[in-house]
């Protein structure tokens, strides 16, 4: 029996943990990226860095800033910045709904995850707003208090 579960064959390379404690999640896009052979490479070797990166809508395309991919080791390619600016490859109708969105000036995109999905690199993309200081300490206030829930039934049924 075929299985067409998307999710069995997902191989995560890279998580960008900051975006979710930074960002309220509104909408999740899948999107590929422009790359090129020896950063596939890399890639696939986990030397990625999603920390600082974000997405822009720039002449009805998409584009990647602050992605940090390390050089692989093995490349005779030495020209390729780490940084670089990368496409992302998203259908016209996405890219024209997510500018409709962003005509809001407190939204942006920001990479969540990059994975391996069969052999194609993937990105995961959100849109999201910003959240300030005392939504954080909500979020954090809401997560001690859960341990310590966690905690107590723990030491109760010992």
């Amino acid at each position: 029996m075929k299985k067409n579960n998307k999710e069995e064959n997902k191989i995560i390379i890279a998580q960008n943990k900051k975006a979710l404690k930074d960002f309220f999640i509104l909408d999740r896009y899948e999107a590929g990226i422009a790359l090129q052979g020896c950063e596939v490479k890399s890639i696939r070797e986990h030397k990625v860095n999603l920390k600082d990166s974000y997405a822009r809508i720039k002449n009805g395309e998409v584009f990647l800033y602050n992605m940090h991919i390390s050089p692989y080791s093995k490349s005779r390619l030495d020209d390729i910045k780490p940084t670089r600016v990368r496409k992302l490859l998203l259908h016209k109708r996405e890219i024209n709904k997510l500018s409709g969105k962003m005509t809001d000036k407190s939204l942006t995109l920001v990479p969540l995850s990059l994975y391996l999905s069969g052999s194609l690199v993937k990105l995961e993309l959100a849109l999201a707003k910003g959240k300030l200081k005392h939504d954080k300490r909500h979020d954090l206030e809401k997560k001690e208090s859960e341990l310590e829930i966690k905690r107590a039934l723990k030491s109760r049924y010992r």
